[in-house]
């Protein structure tokens, strides 16, 4: 199944295309190191995804990073709805060379985000590494996940966000991951 969004606003226009089926993924944000870290989340979390996006970049890349996240969320939530027979929780450590990150997800319907990082520079190239925590809280709060993303061990700064992405992605996959049991993961009966 295949999930679509727009979002216009008068700082971006976006058209995301979520998808489960394994096609590659076509990632235009306009901001270099957003394209190779979303191509990364998409191969580690095993979702596809297509990203044209345009926004206000000649003042920073602030509005898309999030306005993205926001959507990506939102498609991540409209997933979650339609395949509610899941893992719920996944976890992951993932080392990129001298840095390591470790991610948490569970999908509770309750959002949540503990995000701790501490960057060695504030840019990448010419992108903000503040912005990474932006991106995270966006896709967070509108996927309704709680999430605890934690950089362990320091570094290069494109390894240290690397690490991040990659472990995010993996925990992520394996929340979504189908159950064998046909039954809500919750006691409750319901997430949300």
């Amino acid at each position: 199944m295949t999930y679509q969004k727009q979002r216009n606003t008068a700082e971006t226009q976006l058209n995301i295309t979520l998808t489960k089926e394994p096609i590659a993924s076509q990632i235009d944000t306009g901001v270099g190191f957003l394209n190779h870290m979303l191509t990364l989340f998409t191969f580690h979390s095993g979702l596809s995804l297509t990203i044209e996006a345009r926004g206000d970049i000649d003042v920073d890349d602030h509005h898309v990073t999030e306005d993205i996240g926001i959507v990506i969320g939102q498609l991540l939530q409209d997933m979650i709805k339609d395949h509610p027979f899941m893992t719920r929780y996944g976890s992951m450590y993932i080392p990129m060379d001298e840095t390591l990150a470790r991610s948490v997800v569970d999908i509770s319907g309750r959002p949540y985000l503990s995000f701790n990082a501490q960057f060695s520079k504030e840019k990448v190239g010419t992108f903000d590494t503040e912005l990474v925590e932006e991106f995270f809280r966006a896709l967070v709060i509108n996927a309704r996940l709680t999430a605890h993303i934690d950089l362990l061990r320091g570094g290069n700064t494109h390894h240290e966000i690397e690490a991040i992405f990659k472990s995010f992605a993996r925990a992520l996959k394996v929340a979504l991951t189908p159950s064998n049991e046909q039954v809500i993961p919750s006691s409750k009966g319901v997430i949300e």
